[in-house]
């Protein structure tokens, strides 16, 4: 944001400096023009409304964030707790994977 107020300066003051440059002539106190002066007050008013918005942007942004973290600290005990029912729940099927491969081969031995 500051880099782009830098920006529009540098072109503010290098304007001024060429018109002055073209005025050697002039005296030498500095005259700018009603329309000079309008349309720098112009420029630096959407300065200024463009570093509100973009504050108003960042301030927005920090807010989703904050709430983000927020439902992450709040999800995060769930998470674990859901991961440790399917780890759980994969044992037991192994298990019972286990038990049923065990019957079955009882149950082959049966028919010979």
């Amino acid at each position: 944001m500051s880099e782009i107020l830098s920006q529009l300066q540098v072109a503010e003051i290098e304007r001024f400096d060429q018109q002055t440059s073209r005025k050697e002539d002039a005296p030498t106190a500095l005259t700018v023009s009603a329309d000079d002066f309008s349309a720098l007050e112009d420029r630096i008013v959407r300065a200024v409304e463009m570093v509100k918005r973009e504050r108003q942007g960042r301030i927005a942004a920090e807010e989703r964030a904050e709430q983000a973290e927020n439902e992450l600290r709040e999800t995060t005990p769930r998470i674990e707790s859901l991961e440790q029912e399917v780890n759980t729940l994969k044992g037991e099927r192994d298990h019972v994977r286990q038990r049923v491969e065990r019957l079955l081969g009882q149950l082959d031995a049966l028919q010979l």
